[in-house]
């Protein structure tokens, strides 16, 4: 058969992602203007605040500033069109909380320009301050130039003392990406030390007809065209039709940027096979507001994304009440020191009414855009009941005040309820009593959630007695508790709402995955889908601000996902006949070993079933580009998804996935657990992470099971993990899945053959029919040869995925899909090497952010070889 040679380093070399070539050349049709030469200015030049810049990062090496509280500044530039005709108008200029305005050719009314959306924000204070001296590129959009001269006159009147600064303008017949201070056409710079890399900078997707790559037929013609989406008996997503459905998946902000910004973002999704995002909104109001008010804002624009995504055949899932980002409000006149509404939802009355008046606020009133009320909006997938909330997490011990006394009377009377006094409870509890007990006003204390997790055991040993007894009762009453608010929501949406959407009750983790994870899913299942927020980075990242943003002198550790399997996203067990989702996940910068995750995500989704990963986050109506975390910090973003590594993969992923061309399993393990051993916290037979000592009393295992073993954590490589809850353990069955764990060879293999994982020296293979690859260190693993697919790469670092676009096996594909990706790092990245400790004395090996760099991302090329057994494909098309 003849095979088809892919010389990657050569025509691939544009496409890290097989997607965005760098930025064709341009003929010398663009206007570039200096800023700080007008042909007219009327501004304030502050002393010290505006002129006091680096200006190694300006264009021509100044700018023009004003800074006036008393009135506006005012500039006037006159330049020559070489031709009449429509032209791109991009500024750069100050972002950071400024109103700038034009106005072309003395005509019609000023137009605002959108310095919300800044690409390539650079701090370009002299000292380095913390302030507002940014500058970056923004998009004014096209105008109409006459030929010959024209003026244009921008107007700087922001609400602190009308600020504002302006390098450079610049007009271009042709689309072009901002790269920096390089004009339309020139190369960028290159990463010191690694000059085999090339810039990202891609033109704008205008989405033409004649697109070679576009994933949009793979959705329906809106979302929700077949009604309302279904859990069926498997836990699998279903449409309305009773058809199948697959979700790939995208946690996305950028409702917050307008209808515009959400059609244009809704376009890019669906082109690269997107199918459902995420809305993680907050709606109570805020201070001086009752309780049960709404933040009115918040829910027009979720009616906005709502319909903007519809259009494009993509489903929502609401997120509508994060509790640990809600203040409480001095006018709720709630009693709590506590600063957030954390656990209030599951046991407090009145947060419980406020919670159903704001869900009423979002889906009983038509949505203006659409004029369907999203109880009746079958675009509207899954409402998730909270993010990010459990009494099984530690923030359960700051309920105090008024709200830790409800708490304890809400246990008071659970437990009369249970044994019919608080007498009889004492009796049950071998008067085990503690010091915040108040059996006369009907009120029993909480112990700390330390002693309900391995800490204390490790320490003195399983609980017995009558303290054993108090223990499990307060498990029960906190898991029963949760599941019966979840439940609640469920009634209520049903039955006084009539909105027909499934239900995802909760998304978090809790204080010891090992004894406590099964009651905190146990506590979902009055839903049809189970949750976990589920993010994973390389390691360790250490700074002042390493919860949000990425700074110079941050350490961090890079190590592969494939090197620590635990820390894989989808190495969960699933809850039998329930859906999973994972609404939040990402190979968190500044990991430089993202290139692996989505061919993974993919991949194993396929194996085990995992329904849903939303990549969190995506904010950028297109691409997003190495930029500062807030606008104001000198820094760039952390929790970014739009990203060539990321969001660059998704066409092969996605369509891999969705086509279902991996796969699915057959179950590893099937656990089954009784309640009773849930409250008692029995060790499990297989957890998600964080296996029990060596040396762990073996009678804490359900003593009903018939498996006596801590199975292998692997086994979620190998098949589905499952978890039957308030079942009979003596069901519990364990496939025989050391036969494809090899521990001399760090491999393990999926019971259906088709993927291979090698967490030893760090590569994964997939040879399915339809789709073949491999990521990784793929250098080291030398020569890979597939089923029809041969792989030799000597970049050190990469994934290649070969799919077929046209469901039949590679083998007969007529169209192919080459994809590949290696390392992003942003313009001027630079770390050294690192070594130090932490608080608890443990030693880590990592690096130092020496310089975080700049727009735009710049990539490691692709240096390989793939041979394609293929009899019908006979050329390759390097896609731009």
């Amino acid at each position: 058969m003849p095979k088809l040679h892919v010389l990657l380093a050569l025509v691939v070399a544009a496409a890290a992602a097989a997607w965005a070539a760098a930025q064709p050349a341009m003929a010398a049709d663009y206007i570039w203007v200096e800023g700080e030469s007008p042909a007219q200015a009327a501004v304030t030049r502050h002393p010290w605040w505006y002129e006091k810049y680096k200006t190694a990062e300006l264009s021509g090496g100044a700018a023009i500033g004003h800074f006036d509280e008393g009135k506006p500044g005012l500039l006037t530039y006159r330049f020559e069109s070489p031709a009449a005709g429509e032209y791109h108008f991009w500024v750069r200029a100050n972002p950071t909380g400024t109103k700038l305005s034009y106005r072309l050719n003395n005509a019609g009314p000023w137009v605002a320009v959108d310095t919300g959306n800044a690409i390539g924000q650079t701090n370009v204070a002299e000292d380095g301050a913390l302030d507002i001296r940014f500058i970056g590129w923004l998009n004014a959009g096209q105008i109409p130039l006459r030929k010959g001269v024209n003026m244009i006159q921008f107007r700087m009147h922001s609400g602190n003392n009308n600020h504002g600064i302006l390098d450079c303008f610049v007009l271009s017949a042709a689309e072009f990406m901002p790269n920096g201070l390089a004009k339309p056409g020139e190369a960028g710079t290159t990463i010191p030390g690694s000059e085999s890399s090339w810039a990202f900078t891609p033109a704008p997707d205008k989405f033409a007809a004649e697109s070679r790559l576009d994933l949009r037929s793979l959705n329906e013609a809106h979302a929700g065209e077949h009604g309302f989406i279904r859990v069926d008996d498997n836990g699998d997503f279903v449409r309305g039709d009773g058809q199948p459905i697959r979700f790939w998946a995208m946690h996305s902000d950028v409702f917050r940027r307008g209808p515009e910004a959400i059609a244009e973002q809704a376009r890019f999704l669906a082109k690269r096979g997107v199918n459902i995002v995420r809305w993680h909104g907050n709606v109570p109001a805020g201070e001086g507001s009752k309780l049960t008010d709404v933040n009115q804002k918040a829910i027009d624009e979720l009616w906005q994304y709502v319909a903007g995504m519809k259009k494009e055949g993509i489903y929502m899932t609401l997120s509508p009440f994060y509790p640990h980002a809600t203040g409480v409000r001095k006018s709720w006149s709630i009693d709590s020191p506590q600063d957030n509404m954390t656990c209030l939802v599951f046991f407090d009355p009145r947060v419980q009414e406020a919670y159903k008046a704001w869900l009423r606020a979002i889906l009983v009133p038509a949505n203006p855009y659409t004029g369907i009320p999203l109880k009746d909006e079958p675009a509207v997938a899954i409402i998730q009941v909270q993010n990010e909330d459990s009494m099984f997490f530690w923030t359960v011990d700051a309920i105090k005040g008024g709200e830790r006394e409800l708490l304890k009377k809400t246990f008071g009377d659970w437990a009369q309820r249970k044994y019919g006094s608080l007498a009889q409870t004492m009796q049950a509890w071998g008067n085990d009593r503690r010091e915040g007990d108040d059996l006369a006003a009907g009120k029993l204390d909480l112990a700390p959630l330390w002693d309900l997790t391995m800490g204390p055991i490790a320490q003195f040993g399983w609980p017995t007695g009558g303290r054993a007894k108090r223990l499990a009762d307060q498990t029960q009453f906190y898991a029963e508790t949760m599941r019966n608010w979840h439940g609640e929501v469920v009634r209520f949406l049903r039955e006084e709402i009539g909105a027909q959407q499934v239900v995802n009750a909760g998304n978090w983790k809790t204080a010891d995955t090992l004894v406590l994870n099964d009651l905190e899913r146990y506590s979902y299942t009055s839903t049809e889908v189970m949750g976990v927020n589920r993010y994973t980075g390389g390691g360790a990242h250490l700074g002042q601000y390493t919860g949000w943003a990425i700074v110079n002198g941050d350490r961090f550790e890079d190590e592969s996902v494939l090197l620590r399997p635990d820390a894989f996203p989808v190495a969960l067990k699933q809850v039998a006949g329930k859906a999973m989702i994972i609404p939040e996940s990402m190979w968190v910068p500044p990991t430089g070993v993202q290139a692996e995750g989505p061919f993974l995500i993919s991949a194993y989704q396929g194996l085990n079933g995992v329904d849903a990963l939303y990549w969190f986050s995506h904010s950028e109506p297109q691409w997003r580009q190495p930029s500062s975390a807030n606008g104001f910090l000198p820094s760039i973003g952390k929790w970014v998804s739009g990203t060539p590594m990321i969001l660059g993969q998704f066409p092969a992923v996605a369509l891999m996935h969705r086509m279902g061309y991996v796969q699915r399993g057959q179950p590893a393990v099937h656990e089954h657990r009784s309640l009773a051993d849930l409250w008692e916290r029995r060790v499990p037979i297989i957890s998600e992470e964080g296996g029990f000592d060596p040396n762990r009393d073996a009678g804490q295992y359900p003593p009903a099971s018939r498996i006596k073993e801590d199975v292998n954590r692997l086994a979620v490589l190998v098949g589905p993990v499952l978890v039957s809850y308030d079942s009979d353990p003596a069901q519990s069955e364990m496939a025989p899945v050391a036969q494809y764990i090899d521990a001399d060879a760090t491999t393990v293999r999926s019971n259906t053959g088709e993927l291979s994982w090698n967490y030893g020296d760090g590569w994964c293979t997939l040879n399915a029919p339809k789709a073949q690859g491999a990521t990784g260190y793929l250098a080291k693993a030398g020569p890979i040869a597939l089923d029809d697919l041969r792989i030799e790469c000597a970049t050190e670092y990469a994934t290649l995925l070969a799919v077929a676009m046209d469901d039949k096996p590679l083998a007969q594909s007529g169209q192919v899909l080459i994809q590949a990706a290696t390392t992003a790092r942003p313009t001027k990245w630079q770390t050294k090497p690192v070594t130090w400790e932490d608080n608890q004395g443990n030693r880590h090996e990592g690096f130092e952010i020496v310089d975080y760099g700049q727009a735009p991302w710049r990539i490691v090329n692709t240096d390989a070889r793939l041979s394609l057994r293929n009899a019908t494909v006979s050329k390759a098309i390097v896609l731009d």
